[in-house]
């Protein structure tokens, strides 16, 4: 009983304390903005009668009956697929000496692990390669038949001095997608 007193006194010392403080909001208030009837959203709202079929001069034709309206609820789930991309520009530099043969390896970095085994592969737009432009071909690229890994390890370059006619520095661009087993 003394609990509910006090809580009452609490109560009644908060109102005259804070209530003097509080205003409520007039709808009639002038300062308010109006709101015109077009500004407010309009929500589609479920029939709830019968709807009248008419023809193309407005004459009625018949009624269609409104059996039952229901509201129906629905989750959707979406699967993000990230395709799979390769990230890393590959630049090769090496140094042949008259008719020497080199090869240089090199790894290739992907966005994510493929999602299925020998399925994906390494397309380049050229293989052989005449890197000096002499018609011979002395340069060739090798890499796995399938990816199967983040990095792709394996791939490497072979350059034949013996065909290489032109001395200085030769440089090639070579363009890599990923393809997919056919």
């Amino acid at each position: 009983m003394v609990k509910l007193i006090i809580m009452i006194f609490i109560i009644f010392i908060n109102i005259l304390t804070f209530g003097a403080n509080t205003k409520i909001l007039d709808i009639h208030d002038k300062s308010l903005p109006k709101i015109k009837e077009e500004d407010i959203p309009k929500v589609p709202g479920l029939p709830n009668k019968d709807m009248e079929e008419k023809n193309n001069k407005g004459e009625i034709i018949g009624i269609r009956k409104l059996e039952k309206n229901t509201t129906v609820m629905m989750e959707a789930q979406v699967k993000v697929v990230v395709p799979l991309e390769i990230l890393s520009d590959i630049d090769i530099n090496t140094v042949i000496i008259d008719d020497e043969k080199a090869t240089v390896p090199f790894d290739i970095e992907l966005n994510k692990k493929p999602d299925k085994e020998n399925y994906y592969k390494i397309n380049f737009s050229q293989k052989d390669i005449d890197i000096d432009n002499d018609g011979k071909v002395d340069t060739k690229i090798y890499s796995p038949d399938y990816i199967n890994t983040k990095i792709v390890k394996g791939n490497y370059v072979t350059v034949d001095g013996a065909n290489i006619s032109k001395e200085g520095t030769h440089k090639k661009t070579i363009y890599m997608t990923i393809g997919v087993r056919e």
